[in-house]
């Protein structure tokens, strides 16, 4: 039904049969990559992580309700982790729904989220989050906290240290995240595909997609 792809920092995304969702494609503030949104549709967590001069055929950027193409987007406000509370909610989180299987992405948001956000989510099978910490980002005891908040049945995590990418402070390992966490690893290797959501696991897991 779609497949993930995971290409460092932030930056994953969700090709289904009729519809590509590019999520945080600058990776060049991590000294990567930028993701080609051309055509696609360019989803963004905070404003600094869309690309710049590029034509995708959608930005989304706020919170709100979209349906494009074959998937339902809802986006929510959220406290980014380097903010107080005074400075008011500059990044949303996203809630995802294609076909069965409902998804949230998570960006460089605070460690809780409170009973609105949760609602707002509702019931969710797959979480993608951060785990890098640094003070950049969730580190990976507070992404697992956000995890058992949110109670999904597999985690793929993002942001974390990478050899090939150069973050604006160290990040920590995955396999912090995974220790910390407790669950069982799937490797998923380039491409993570769902065909339904029989393919979600029904224990919670990480779920490990090798960065393209």
């Amino acid at each position: 039904m779609f497949d993930i792809e995971y290409r460092g920092a932030n930056a994953v995304v969700f090709t289904t049969k009729k519809t590509q969702l590019v999520f945080d494609p600058r990776v060049s503030v991590a000294g990567g990559k930028d993701v080609s949104v051309k055509g696609a549709i360019e989803v963004v967590t905070e404003d600094r992580f869309a690309v710049e001069n590029t034509t995708p055929k959608l930005l989304l950027s706020i919170p709100g309700e979209y349906g494009v193409g074959d998937t339902s987007i809802t986006g929510v406000a959220a406290q980014r982790h380097i903010d107080t509370e005074e400075q008011g909610q500059k990044s949303t989180i996203y809630r995802v729904v294609i076909g069965d299987v409902r998804i949230a992405v998570l960006g460089n948001i605070a460690p809780k989220l409170s009973d609105d956000q949760l609602e707002a989510l509702g019931v969710i099978d797959i979480v993608v989050i951060p785990v890098g910490g640094g003070g950049y980002t969730l580190d990976p005891t507070d992404a697992a906290k956000l995890v058992r908040q949110i109670e999904p049945r597999a985690v793929i995590p993002v942001h974390y240290a990478d050899e090939a990418l150069n973050y604006e402070v160290p990040q920590q390992d995955l396999d912090v995240f995974v220790q910390e966490l407790g669950a069982g690893v799937i490797e998923a290797g380039p491409k993570y595909k769902i065909k339904s959501i029989s393919s979600v696991p029904e224990q919670l897991s990480v779920v490990k997609i090798t960065r393209s």
